[in-house]
């Protein structure tokens, strides 16, 4: 067995190296020509059924708004009802044939479960689910009062998540329907600060990244028949990103889009067909900082997020 890896160590990098010298510039041209060709047929999203959860505020809420523009019809999804009702009638105002609004806690297995059935119940179908939902919180893991904080974060996020998705994908798979995950850029560029609204998915895999990992397995699983597309948004304006928010985690500086942007510019990518989408699309080039620069990266991380912020306290109480 060590001589097999032996053999794989030297000869698997050099086979992947010539591949990818073929695959890479090829894969960009059937990309291209399948942009291209999404551009002018793009998909045609009036009467498709959109369930979204996380739908009172932010993104959700601009995402039912948007969706309902193109003539779609939504299951809107949150704790808070009255919220819901509104962006419901905001959403029939501007074009959606039919909303209904489901009260739950995606975060509790029998409210997940409800949500799909109810959804049958007056669709007879779904064609996207659309996983939105999510709560953070800042802070230095160290300084915590009690690592149990993060188990509301966890439940909503990550499973809250992968519930909905559970009851959902058989109706998926009949419809050869779309899962949109909104994840985040934090599931593959570690921010300080936000060490819970990092930690809370590590029971899949570790971070913010076991949403996207999550996501990811299950497309190798039912690709076939259900396509996924993966959405990391950089900061955007929600109730999540008050003032308060992002001066105690020292992300009042990080450039912002609003959540109606962000929300548009997810819809434009669902009708393109992508598989994996960043908004705004600068934030790409941080990963390639991760992939090839992780050292640089993580120092220059340390000096914003943690150095600089104990100089400026420093320089304040002199």
């Amino acid at each position: 067995m060590d001589v097999i890896h032996e053999i794989l160590n030297v000869v698997f990098p050099v086979f992947s190296i010539i591949f990818f010298v073929f695959l890479v510039p090829t894969r960009w041209f059937f990309n291209l020509i399948r942009l291209c060709f999404k551009f002018v047929y793009p998909e045609e999203l009036a009467r498709k059924v959109i369930l979204i959860t996380g739908a009172s505020t932010g993104i959700g809420e601009h995402l039912a708004i948007e969706y309902a523009k193109e003539g779609a019809c939504l299951i809107l999804v949150a704790r808070r009802e009255k919220q819901l009702r509104m962006v419901a009638k905001n959403a029939k105002a501007v074009g959606s044939p039919d909303v209904i609004v489901i009260p739950a806690d995606v975060s509790k297995l029998e409210d997940c479960n409800k949500i799909v059935d109810e959804t049958i119940k007056h669709f007879d179908k779904i064609d996207y689910l659309i996983n939105n939902a999510a709560i953070g919180k800042f802070g230095l893991f160290e300084d915590l009062k009690c690592l149990t904080d993060h188990t509301s974060v966890m439940d909503v996020n990550f499973w809250g998540s992968v519930y909905t998705t559970h009851f959902a994908l058989p109706h998926l798979r009949k419809n050869k329907g779309k899962i949109i995950a909104i994840c985040s850029c934090g599931g593959w560029f570690a921010t300080p600060r936000v060490g819970v609204y990092n930690l809370q998915n590590c029971i899949s895999q570790a971070s913010k990244a076991a949403l996207l990992s999550f996501f990811e397995t299950l497309r190798i699983e039912v690709g076939s028949y259900v396509d996924i597309l993966v959405v990391t948004p950089g900061m955007v304006e929600t109730n999540l990103t008050d003032k308060d928010w992002l001066e105690e985690g020292n992300a009042s500086w990080i450039p912002k889009i609003s959540a109606q942007r962000c929300a548009k510019a997810i819809v434009n990518s669902t009708k393109r067909g992508d598989k994996y989408f960043t908004e705004p699309s600068w934030m790409k080039m941080v990963l390639l900082w991760k992939t090839f620069c992780p050292e640089i990266l993580d120092s220059i991380m340390n000096f914003v997020f943690i150095i600089w912020p104990q100089i400026s306290q420093k320089e304040k109480k002199n």
